[in-house]
């Protein structure tokens, strides 16, 4: 869980000062995304089968950053840019590890590129500017958090970027700074609490700075040339100190050992678990896809331990084709 101290709120009345770069050319990387997914897909069950978001052209040869749930399994993807134009891509690649998906327009989208900045300078309360395409659609707000995130379905950043006030249309869109730089990409729409005590909805936005080490790999291999983390197949969620299975995913490793809606993590190995993101980084640690993980869990107020062979969590999904 994230700590109220370092939770900056936004002014009751921010202030909203013209940005210090020309927002119109930076608006013109943006683009609006829609997919769509077999019905027979693994995620579709969860994440629909027609999904809808932005990107942000990095590269001028048609290059687009996105975020990864919007392409995942895509049999098709179109983009479409300011002037209209609706324009076929190709699903390239998703870092599971990251969250940043990768597309490539298979037409001229004759759109700029937008620069990568640094997301590792950005302060707490800093000006930005969170857009998805069009500039009606996009939202001035501060930086409020910059801490880590673990999301229920196995991922952890370390370091993730918060924004307030929050954007409607979130999914892809571009975190752009105050010099007019790409600082990460839109994932969630999140409530957290201030030191204040107040609730505000807020952003959770992927920084940048994740993309440059592994930008090769994916343009290369359509993902990081490393061996794959353990993949449960479990959504997780801490509740009163506890941490709880809220399901499992069918057909997924948890789900073949036993593991059962319900069921509190007491520990993996011979370590307890404290949080959501000690339990990602311990069932990570015991090697990559494939490894055997020992979980003890709590059912009907009794202990016991099930050994879960973890996989690759690419090899249930669809991969994408090439049009």
């Amino acid at each position: 869980m994230v700590e109220k101290s370092r939770w900056e709120a936004p002014p009751s009345s921010p202030s909203k000062p013209e940005p210090g770069f020309d927002l119109d050319r930076a608006l013109e990387s943006i683009v609006a995304l829609r997919s769509t997914i077999p019905a027979d897909a693994f995620t579709a069950s969860i994440l629909g089968v027609e999904r809808a978001g932005s990107g942000v052209v990095i590269g001028e040869s048609g290059l687009v950053l996105t975020i990864g749930y919007l392409i995942t399994e895509a049999e098709s993807v179109w983009l479409t840019g300011a002037d209209r134009r609706v324009i076929p891509a190709h699903a390239l690649a998703y870092d599971q590890e990251t969250g940043f998906g990768l597309v490539q327009a298979l037409d001229r989208l004759d759109l700029p590129a937008l620069e990568l900045g640094r997301a590792s300078e950005a302060k707490l309360g800093d000006p930005v500017v969170l857009a998805s395409s069009g500039r009606s659609q996009s939202v001035r707000a501060r930086i409020v958090g910059k801490q880590e995130f673990a999301g229920y379905w196995e991922y952890l950043l370390n370091e993730a970027i918060f924004t307030a006030p929050a954007h409607p249309f979130w999914g892809g869109a571009g975190l752009i700074g105050q010099d007019g730089k790409l600082l990460g990409i839109g994932s969630l729409h999140v409530q957290q609490v201030t030191g204040e005590g107040r609730q505000q909805d807020i952003n959770m936005i992927v920084p940048i700075d994740l993309l440059p080490p592994i930008l090769d790999d994916l343009l290369a291999y359509g993902r990081v040339n490393k061996p794959p983390r353990p993949w449960l197949g479990v959504f997780s969620a801490e509740s009163e100190g506890r941490l709880v299975i809220v399901d499992v995913a069918e057909r997924g490793p948890a789900a073949s050992a036993g593991l059962r809606r319900g069921d509190i993590v007491s520990a993996v190995r011979d370590s307890s678990v404290d949080s959501l993101g000690d339990f990602y980084r311990m069932v990570w640690a015991c090697g990559p896809a494939g490894a055997e993980i020992p979980i003890e869990v709590v059912r009907d107020k009794r202990s016991l331990w099930l050994r879960i062979k973890s996989a690759d969590r690419e090899s249930y999904l669809k991969k994408p084709r090439l049009h």
